[in-house]
């Protein structure tokens, strides 16, 4: 059995001054990785994201319908170009109350009607008023009357009674003179005429006082008949006021019942109006009609119903990022961000950003403060000025590959952060307080 040294190919290798190169190839090539260990590396966040509009009036958006209807035409094809206020779609009325085409003409007519029974009603509230004040003069007329015949009753009850009084003081005279002239007579002094005489004229007196008695308690109880006058007047007029003002309550009553009829109706009419402008439905804004939501036409559509999706022309792009709640920490307004757009091609060096080509600068500039329903928070990436304008071309939804740039460190510190599984160094941008240690 030949020894291995024996062989030609084991004699030409030992030959050759193999350790002096393979020591020279491996300084070199530790001193090249000692080089590149002490190198800058950019510490950075990846994360997807898509283009959206930084505006959210420049955001994609879905018209809907306003009222619920049918589909009668549409005005549009997807990919059209509109403009604010063009027409999109014809609808139609569905709902039985609005069908009659001379609802509005209807109504104005009974608004009138009721206008015209509000003006009734207010004639006949001036009326009352009228009729109430009518009714105060005369009252006070009245009673004026009433206590003037008063004061006249109570004048002619004094005068009966004074009437009365010296009737009575001549009916005593009388008596004693009879007594006196009855005494004569018996003895025989005074003729028997003279007694008849004076008995006579007694009678006469008595009923004279009799008389005059009847005359004042007459002139009492029409005392007592005007002064009940006063109260009956005063009643009478009281209940015609009352009554009136009663009927002007009821009419006011009605007025206002009226007026607000008439008011619903202004409204009813207004409504009408404004519904017959939503059977047209316009574009909101300028941009391409993305897709039709509703197919075809006869098809009834609900209140609030999507119809078809515009996507605006837009001039204020913007990427929507999503980081985890582990790196939000790390991420402020003003953050430098490099993006890279799906459809562009670009060669990427996450740790030297600016060797990278075909990437795109971008800075923070809004940070949601609640999580998405992704288990993520929403950042928004606006274009940076002093870098390369973005792409003209793009679209709405394009995907994005983006990388947040946080403080520069040697490459060694980088893997010896990747290794031991520690996070990014924390990283303020310009115009913080200070910059957190680690």
């Amino acid at each position: 059995m030949k020894r291995f040294e024996s062989y030609t190919c084991i004699q030409t290798v030992k030959k050759l001054k193999t350790p002096l190169r393979w020591r020279r190839l491996s300084i070199y090539f530790f001193g090249i990785l000692l080089i590149i260990l002490f190198l800058p590396w950019t510490q950075n966040i990846d994360s997807p994201g898509t283009v959206t509009a930084l505006s959210p009036n420049n955001r994609p958006q879905t018209v809907h319908s306003i009222i619920g209807g049918r589909i009668e035409k549409w005005y549009v094809r997807e990919g059209q170009f509109v403009k604010k206020g063009d027409t999109l779609v014809y609808l139609s009325e569905i709902k039985s109350e609005y069908m009659d085409p001379a609802l509005i003409e209807r109504t104005e007519s009974a608004m009138r009607s009721k206008e015209n029974s509000a003006e009734s009603y207010m004639s006949k509230v001036q009326s009352l008023d009228k009729q109430i004040d009518a009714l105060i003069d005369n009252r006070a007329l009245k009673l004026q009357q009433a206590q003037n015949k008063v004061r006249q009753t109570r004048l002619k009850v004094t005068s009966d009674s004074m009437d009365y009084k010296a009737n009575e003081k001549q009916l005593e005279i009388a008596i004693k003179q009879y007594e006196r002239t009855e005494e004569l007579h018996r003895q025989n002094l005074k003729s028997l005429t003279e007694l008849e005489n004076k008995r006579l004229k007694v009678q006469e007196m008595e009923a004279k006082v009799v008389s005059l008695e009847n005359k004042l308690l007459a002139s009492r109880n029409e005392l007592i008949n005007a002064i009940t006058e006063i109260q009956s007047i005063d009643a009478d007029y009281r209940d015609k006021i009352a009554k009136s003002e009663s009927e002007k309550s009821t009419a006011l009553s009605s007025l206002y019942d009226t007026e607000a009829t008439v008011t619903k109706m202004q409204n009813q009419i207004s409504n009408y109006s404004i519904r017959s402008g939503y059977y047209y439905v316009t574009a909101p804004q300028d941009g391409y009609i993305s897709k039709a939501l509703k197919n075809g036409v006869g098809e009834t559509v609900k209140e609030g119903a999507e119809l078809v999706s515009i996507v605006p022309n837009l001039s204020d792009f913007a990427v929507e990022m999503f980081v985890s709640p582990v790196d939000l920490p790390l991420v402020h307004l003003g953050n430098e961000v490099r993006l890279q757009f799906d459809g562009w091609p670009a060669i990427v060096f996450s740790g030297w950003p600016m060797v990278s080509y075909g990437s795109y600068g971008g800075k923070v500039v809004a940070i949601d403060n609640f999580v998405g329903t992704n288990g993520k928070y929403r950042v928004l990436v606006a274009p940076d000025k002093n870098d390369h304008p973005w792409p003209k071309e793009l679209r709405m939804g394009v995907a994005v590959k983006t990388m947040t740039l946080l403080d520069n460190v040697p490459i060694w510190y980088e893997l010896w952060r990747k290794i031991n599984g520690f996070p990014p160094n924390y990283y303020l941008p310009a115009g913080s307080e200070t910059k957190s240690k680690k």
